[in-house]
């Protein structure tokens, strides 16, 4: 996987692009995307995204090519039988509506054809990557598909800004808004909206993304004691609820890609 930071210009909308070259389907042929809390549009170069009802399902739902991924407190299973190359960018919390034009409360939970937000450019966009065989290329041509956007952009609001830096450093909901000076129910939209979470939704999900990388090799109590939680038994049962797996089970089977869980084959 090719990977960079935005230009200058890009860089308060989108977090990092990247992208990846053809390579062998992985064993089992799915795999568990766990929660990140923040969206990634995706140009799917051969094959479509497919992604399974539940890790046991026996079809996969076809979605399309290109694709904007929602922000999620939940996981997903997808099908990675196939080689695919793609084409992507992570967003920053906020430029869902301003480089989409859709709020990111319409987005989350959920894949959202990009065809339907952009219209033909969306199809344009994937012939041309498709031309292309350097990732290099292919990344300016994205990055340009993007910045053809900034000119209709604004600014995010300056409350949903300042709570994101708050929430980065505390986690703590209540303390964000009484700093804000709106009401309660004023900011919960205007974070919604913006993000595509809830504040809380929001903090749950970043609080796991803390814990991830330290799973595999260290004791789950420091883990947990480090990323925020109240105790082992609280972090486990967030990793149950947000991923749908127990620290043994992600333990088991994890990769060095933190959310990318490869199911196993059943008999």
């Amino acid at each position: 996987m090719r990977q960079r930071l935005p230009r200058r210009e890009l860089a308060p909308f989108v977090d990092r692009l990247w992208a990846c070259e053809a390579s062998d389907g992985a064993p089992g042929g799915r795999e568990r995307v766990l929660p990140t809390g923040t969206m990634h549009v995706v140009i799917r170069i051969d094959e479509p995204l497919r992604l399974f009802a539940t890790p046991d399902a026996a079809e996969a739902t076809t979605i399309g090519h290109a694709i904007i991924g929602g922000a999620r407190a939940s996981a997903y299973v997808r099908d990675v039988s196939r080689p695919v190359r793609s084409v992507g960018a992570q967003l920053r919390p906020g430029a869902a509506e301003l480089l989409l034009g859709v709020p990111a409360s319409a987005l989350a939970e959920r894949h959202t054809v990009l065809d339907d937000v952009w219209g033909a450019a969306a199809a344009e966009l994937r012939a041309q990557l498709a031309e292309l065989a350097d990732p290099d290329a292919q990344l300016d041509r994205f990055e340009a598909a993007l910045l053809a956007r900034v000119p209709r952009v604004r600014g995010i609001h300056p409350a949903v800004a300042e709570a994101l830096a708050q929430l980065g450093a505390h986690g703590d909901v209540g303390a964000a808004v009484d700093a804000l000076g709106v009401s309660h129910r004023r900011f919960i939209a205007l974070f919604h909206g913006a993000v595509g979470l809830t504040p809380k939704r929001y903090v749950r999900v970043r609080r796991l993304q803390r814990a991830l990388p330290g799973i595999a090799s260290r004791p789950l109590a420091l883990v947990a004691a480090d990323a925020g939680y109240s105790d082992q038994a609280h972090f486990t049962r967030e990793l149950r609820a947000l991923a749908g797996v127990s620290p043994g089970a992600y333990r088991a089977q994890a990769t060095g890609a933190v959310n990318h869980v490869p199911l196993r084959a059943k008999p």
